[in-house]
Formats: C-alpha cells, sequence, structure tokens
C-alpha cells in the first residue's frame, strides 16, 4: 500500500518534529556518561613551602656517601643537621663535595621525590655564610658526572622507591651511612 501524498506529508511534519525536539524531550537521547568515577577529584596544584637556609655545616655533622660508578676525583657529605623533609615533599639538605686534597664546594638543596627526580639548589656556601643563588628553577636530575651525587641521593637515600616519597630523616641517615638493606632500595627503573 502507498502512502498517500497528504499521509507522506503528515509522516514528514512528525519526524521533523521529532528532529527539533530538545533532547531532554527525546526518550532516544540519553544522557552523557560521567568521563570517570564520581570519587575522583582535581587535585590540587603543588606548591612549594617557605625555605629557610640554614647555618653552615659543622664537620661533627658530616655523614659522607659514596655515589655508584668508579671513584672520582670528590668526596660527598650531607650535612644531618640540615636534613629535612618538608611538608611540601621537599627533601633538603646541605651538600659538601671536596675535591681530593681541594677546596670545599657547599650547597643548599632541595631534591623532590618525583618518578625522574627534579632537584632545585637554594644557596651556595662560601667563608661562614650562605649566599643565595637567585631565583632557580625546578630541574630534571639527569646522569651527568657533575650531578651524580644527586642521582644517588634521590634514588637511593632520600626517598623511597616506588612510593615517590621522602624516607623518614631516621631511614636517610641509615641509608647515606650504608646500612639500608640492598632490597630496600629498589624499585626506581634505569633511564
Amino acid at each position: 500500500m502507498t502512502p498517500t501524498p497528504s499521509a507522506s506529508r503528515l509522516l514528514c511534519a512528525l519526524l521533523l518534529a521529532a528532529a527539533t525536539e530538545a533532547p531532554a524531550d527525546n526518550l532516544f537521547v540519553n544522557p552523557p556518561e560521567p568521563v570517570g568515577p564520581s570519587s575522583i577529584t582535581e587535585a590540587e596544584p603543588w606548591q612549594e613551602g617557605a625555605v629557610r637556609v640554614p647555618p653552615p655545616p659543622q664537620d661533627a655533622n658530616l655523614v659522607e656517601f659514596e655515589i655508584d660508578g668508579p671513584a672520582g676525583p670528590f668526596r660527598y657529605y650531607i650535612d644531618t643537621q640540615s636534613l629535612a623533609a618538608g611538608a611540601d615533599g621537599v627533601v633538603r639538605y646541605t651538600v659538601v663535595v671536596q675535591g681530593r686534597g681541594s677546596a670545599r664546594n657547599i650547597a643548599y638543596e632541595g631534591i623532590r621525590c618525583t618518578p625522574k627526580g627534579e632537584y632545585r639548589v637554594y644557596a651556595f656556601g662560601a667563608g661562614n655564610r650562605f649566599t643565595p643563588s637567585g631565583e632557580t628553577d625546578w630541574l630534571p636530575i639527569t646522569s651527568l658526572a657533575h650531578e651524580l651525587y644527586r642521582k644517588d641521593l634521590w634514588q637511593h637515600h632520600l626517598c623511597i622507591p616506588r612510593e615517590f616519597k621522602p624516607r623518614p630523616k631516621r631511614d636517610m641517615i641509615r641509608s647515606l651511612r650504608g646500612a639500608i638493606a640492598p632490597h630496600e632500595n629498589r624499585g626506581f627503573q634505569a633511564d
């Protein structure tokens, strides 16, 4: 049976009316599904806390640590008095880098326990005081020879592997002294 011209016009008018209905009135349009579970909320952006530069290190508070790889021309020390993890998750410390038989280089730095590690230098030591380094950005920790100590601090001593958060200070010092069992340092992947 062929529809009559008036029935065809009526059918077209009904289809046109249905197509112009608001989506809320259309029973054939489903509301969009949420992108993720409702329990997921937007994270607060990370903000660095206030930084107070400590006094210069005293020799009695220095702990020497060795870096991975062949013995180089430098010895590395961390001042245990300045070593601290802030509420912002940054581990701050004074590092002393001393050439064998030469002068000392002293810096107050911070490391973030992120998956690839980041560091920042806050001040350099000269004489009996620190001089601010100026506004510096957070930089990635690399495998460059002059930065190997930072990589070792991040990878082996200051951060908990796989959790990407600072170790307790007691464990940081134990690790620097070589008293952390090797299985406690597993988890970071090589670059």
